[in-house]
């Protein structure tokens, strides 16, 4: 089942990179494809697992990684959601390949 999130702070290539290799190494992720541009995370789900769940995994490893799904945090919350996604950015930058 293809599923996409839209999410924040997303900005280059190293961003992308940094989504592929964390959401990879989570069960039932694969397919994962990232469109800066649009800042969409899409990505298929192992239908024999639970659905729910596993989406709950993919939004909670995004959202520690600095990328929040759009309108899931403010204020504070948003302003280090940023600053993690510079350092998840240039984690990307450096294995990129």
């Amino acid at each position: 089942m293809a599923v996409s999130v839209a999410v924040e702070n997303i900005k280059c290539g190293g961003c992308a990179n940094s989504i592929k290799q964390k959401l990879t190494t989570l069960e039932g992720v694969q397919g994962i494809e990232v469109d800066i541009e649009a800042g969409l995370v899409t990505f298929e789900l192992d239908e024999q697992l639970n659905l729910n769940e596993i989406l709950g995994l993919v939004k909670t490893k995004l959202a520690s990684m600095g990328y929040p799904e759009v309108g899931s945090v403010e204020g504070l919350k948003a302003a280090g959601a940023k600053a993690k996604s510079y350092v998840s950015c240039a984690v990307g930058k450096m294995t990129d390949s």
